[in-house]
This record gives structure tokens, sequence and C-alpha cells, in this order.
């Protein structure tokens, strides 16, 4: 099941895609009850594949294509970005969907009119009105629970998206808050940010723990012989790693080196929360 990739745009710039025969749920609530929270939980349940939520298409819980709207400085550039306001933006997710070709897919908003403009924009088939697969976060929440969200959300400005914090480092470095899993059969993890236009807070990793990781891992590298000098330049959207090493005597220089510098930039920003724009390795030698 899915839908057919040919693709053709109209006069109003939506996508249109044609042999649709894809599924399509929306869930509907107003802003701060819960909506992402409980998305995956939903989809667990109905067997739902993929989610379009806040501009994000996450599918299998992976984020596959997208920006979040999360990460926007304005409240109103958030409500663009959900809306898939930019072309480039829109292109990009649709065409992800076409490629994964998912046999389902819930759309979030904050209304019927926004998820109905969401799916004409992403060319998904169109949802009657009076169709059973648009659900309300009233009818899967308890009024308690949608009070608490609107506690996490509104009062302490913490958002949730309904993916694994590794599928978001590059795109919110140094945003991360938590990580939320719960076990119900099946581990699900969802990611609590805060964005920049409810600000609260900043998330510190201290300089000792990358250098610590950068030295655990020369330990568990044969061909890196020692670490001499580990320096750091830490900024808001962007971590830059100067490295000096030496080369265990008997592996090759360059492909060692360069397999070290591949890994470090893998695992720190595995292990943290930002975005790894720079190692650069300098070798002084072997031992």
């Amino acid at each position: 099941m899915g839908y057919n990739s040919k693709v053709k745009n109209d006069t109003r710039g939506f996508i249109k895609i044609k042999e649709k025969t894809m599924d399509v749920y929306t869930l509907v609530g107003k802003s701060g009850t819960g909506k992402s929270f409980h998305s995956m939980n939903l989809c667990k349940q109905l067997g739902i594949e993929a989610i379009i939520d806040d501009g994000l298409f996450i599918y299998k819980n992976r984020v596959i294509a997208g920006v979040s709207a999360k990460k926007e400085k304005t409240y109103i550039g958030a409500v663009k970005t959900a809306l898939f306001h930019k072309d480039e933006n829109r292109d990009q997710v649709a065409a992800a969907i076409r490629r994964e070709n998912p046999h389902s897919i819930l759309v979030l908003g904050t209304s019927d009119g926004m998820v109905n403009k969401i799916i004409s924009r992403l060319g998904l088939p169109e949802l009657p009105e009076d169709s059973p697969n648009r659900i309300r976060i009233e009818h899967i929440t308890t009024e308690e629970e949608r009070k608490a969200a609107y506690i996490q959300r509104e009062i302490l400005g913490k958002h949730v998206i309904p993916a694994p914090s590794m599928q978001l480092k590059r795109s919110f470095s140094g945003y991360f808050m938590d990580q939320l899993r719960f076990f119900r059969g099946k581990e699900l993890e969802r990611t609590v940010v805060r964005p920049t236009f409810s600000y609260m807070g900043e998330y510190y990793v201290s300089e000792k723990v990358v250098e610590d990781i950068v030295f655990c891992l020369a330990n568990q590298t044969p061909s890196i012989g020692k670490v001499i000098h580990v320096g750091q330049s830490p900024e808001a959207e962007a971590y830059k790693l100067k490295i000096a090493i030496k080369i265990r005597r008997g592996f090759p220089i360059w492909e060692s080196a360069m397999d070290f510098q591949t890994e470090v930039e893998k695992q720190v920003e595995k292990m943290t929360a930002f975005n790894v724009t720079e190692v650069e390795v300098e070798v002084r030698g072997v031992s």
C-alpha cells in the first residue's frame, strides 16, 4: 500500500500525487493539550507508521525529513513551518513520504483547518470531514492529562517531539531538556525541548565530559597510541574539537587519523546534544 510517485505542481503551488491509497489520520487539539506526547501511543494502537508533526516527517520512530517548528525563534515562524509555508520544506517532506511510502500517516494540528491545509500542501489523500480517522485529543486523553500537558507547555515552556533525541541532535544543538521513555510492550521515546520562543534556560555539557569521551575512544581504538591534547570551542549551535594524538607503531597514519576523526564526531554527537561541526586531528608522531 502507498501512493504513486508521479507528482505535478498545480497553479496554487500545492503538490498533487496520483493514485493515492494511503490511510490518513488526524489528531486535533488545542496547543498544549499533549498531542505530540500521545501521538506515539496512538500510532502503536492503530498501527500507524508515520507522523507529521510541527514540520517533521517521522517514520517508524525516525525523523526522515522536515524542519521542526519548535526551533523557530517566533511563534508566527513556528506556525508557518508547521504548515509547510516554504515550498522547499514542503517539497523535501513530500519527496520523503513518496520514498518511504508508508501505508498510513497521522497528521497533528490545532484545528481541522490546519490539518486539512497540511494534507493539501503535502498532497496526501483527502480525508472526509465525517471520517472516523479524524481523532480529537479529547477522545484519547483525560481532563487531568490535558491539564498536566498544559502546565508542561505553557508554564514550563517544554515541548515534546515524538522521536528519539538521537534523531534530533543536529537540529536542536543545545536545546535538549530531557528524554522520555515509556515501556508498554515496546520502548517508546519522546524528546522534550524548550524552543527559543519559550526559552527558560540552557543545556550544558561540561568540557571535561567531551574530553573523557575522546580519551575513552582512544583507549578502545587499537591504532591510537596516545591522546596528547583535546581543545574545544563550544558555541551555541556548533562544537569544534582540535585533538593532538600519537599513532601506534605499525598502523597507517593517514587512515588511522581519519577513522578516529570520524568516530569522535559520531560518538560526541551521540552522547551529547551538540552539533559537532569540526574535528581537527593532529598527528604528533608514533608511539
